[in-house]
């Protein structure tokens, strides 16, 4: 594949969400998307942060991985682009450290909250065993992927990973940080708040399974296939986790890529709609960044 030749002023770091990790062994959790990158220009690092915890802890850990890169490499800033819970992540440490951060990209963020946390939330009581049972078990898998990854221990929580996910919990985060959200619902919000340039773009599940290719035959786009009916609000545009509009920030690149929200992210291991590579779109941001002088 073809991609076009793009050197960032600034280099960009991948930024992953909930259970996310930046490699174990050979699988990559951005799959198949840094090298194409590297190849086009770009210099690309993926900071490994808690896959399981809140926004703010997972930014602290976020600003702490950028100074030492910064100190490291010699550049001045660094491009974010947040995948899902990823994307908060990404505006808390461009939010507190906007001297550091070029621009933030939310790639199927939840920048309004999640439906599908709203009623994982509402399924469990606070404080009930079922939660404290179900909390123990996710923050041990959360555990687990950080040993398979080979990265330090860090923190799990998962309830206050949840919390953070929910409509009500991001709307708390938004009002501390709301830099690049649109005034109105649906709605594009400022390109450049703070010397920082706000960008996003997301998918939705569109078209018959048997439309799908090979992705029809992925566990994943089944399961996420399963929960986009379970949405109340944006019950026909979302990627199985979060709604269309949930994801706006900044200038919108396009809300509605034929994709789910592992899609997004070239996952299951490149197994993506036939009409849509997931790859391109990185290296196309890129360009973006670089035709903007970033």
């Amino acid at each position: 594949m073809n991609y076009p030749q793009v050197t960032t002023k600034y280099p960009i770091l991948l930024v992953h969400g909930l259970f996310g990790f930046d490699r174990i062994g050979q699988f990559d959790m951005f799959h198949g998307i840094v090298p194409p990158l590297e190849k086009a220009g770009c210099r690309v690092h993926v900071p490994a942060l808690s896959g399981v915890h809140d926004n703010e802890t997972r930014g602290e850990q976020l600003l702490e991985q950028i100074d030492r890169f910064l100190k490291r490499t010699g550049y001045l800033k660094v491009h974010l682009i947040g995948h899902s819970q990823g994307a908060l992540t990404c505006r808390y440490a461009a939010a507190v450290r906007p001297d550091s951060v070029a621009s933030v990209t939310s790639v199927n963020g939840p920048n309004h909250g999640s439906e599908m946390a709203d009623r994982v939330r509402r399924a469990f009581t606070p404080g009930s065993l079922p939660e404290r049972l179900a909390s123990a078990i996710v923050a041990s898998f959360g555990h687990f992927l950080a040993l398979l990854a080979g990265n330090r221990p860090l923190p799990q929580n998962p309830m206050l990973a949840l919390d953070a996910l929910t409509t009500a919990g991001v709307a708390q985060f938004n009002r501390h940080y709301p830099q690049g959200l649109p005034d109105e619902w649906g709605g594009e919000g400022a390109e450049r708040v703070e010397g920082v340039h706000y960008y996003s773009w997301s998918g939705c599940i569109s078209g018959s399974l048997p439309s799908q290719g090979r992705n029809a035959l992925d566990p994943l786009h089944l399961a996420l296939r399963g929960f986009a009916r379970l949405f109340e609000r944006e019950t026909v545009f979302n990627d199985g986790l979060v709604g269309r509009y949930s994801s706006h920030l900044g200038r919108v690149i396009r809300s509605d890529y034929p994709m789910d929200h592992v899609d997004a992210i070239n996952q299951t291991a490149g197994v993506a709609p036939k009409n849509i590579d997931p790859v391109r779109l990185y290296v196309d941001h890129a360009a973006l960044l670089f035709s903007k002088g970033l």
